[in-house]
């Protein structure tokens, strides 16, 4: 069912793409496509991703049709909050001020981009809070300021976050770096 739901999610955007092509649209549409994070099929003994702070719980799928740009794939690290802004600077609009995120727009030019935003996430289950930071490298996950546990993970090198490397001194540097970029959490 999640196989087929996907799929049919895949076939209507590709109607839509059609339309705006077929109807002379496509000069100047801009189309953008995003969802939920689904479900934990049972990766990391979870079925919801409602309470995960693991990558697989975090990410969901984004992807921003401009008019002539070209397909292209990025692997820098983006949040969804980049939406407004992203949408305002392509569309040449003033810039938006008092709300947070970042234009995406130079990643749309340059997929390679220097890009140092990292991405934020934060949820509460069963009155413990847990905070994650995840940058190009690194996912840090708290729960409770640490009180509860930590992890960090590096990417790309651990992309399903097998090794938790918190409490390994070696990485004792970047556990600090990661829990000071969480207290930049807006």
């Amino acid at each position: 069912a999640y196989y087929a739901s996907t799929s049919f999610m895949d076939a209507q955007i590709g109607r839509v793409m059609d339309a705006l092509k077929r109807n002379n649209l496509e000069e100047n549409t801009i189309v953008v496509f995003f969802g939920d994070h689904g479900y934990h099929l049972g990766e990391k003994g979870k079925w919801s991703k409602a309470y995960s702070l693991y990558e697989l719980g975090l990410r969901v799928p984004l992807i921003i049709a401009v008019p002539k740009g070209k397909a292209q794939h990025t692997t820098q690290v983006v949040e969804l909050v980049d939406l407004y802004k992203t949408l305002a600077d392509l569309c040449g609009l003033p810039k938006p001020s008092g709300i947070e995120g970042h234009t995406l727009a130079p990643l749309l030019k340059n997929p390679n981009a220097d890009w140092n935003f990292p991405a934020f996430a934060l949820v509460d289950y069963r009155q413990n809070t847990g905070k994650s930071v995840r940058t190009k490298e690194w996912h840090y996950v708290e729960w409770d300021e640490g009180k509860a546990g930590a992890m960090l993970f590096k990417h790309p090198d651990d992309p399903h976050e097998l090794k938790n490397l918190a409490e390994d001194e070696k990485y004792a540097k970047v556990v600090a770096e990661m829990k000071a970029l969480l207290k930049k959490m807006p």
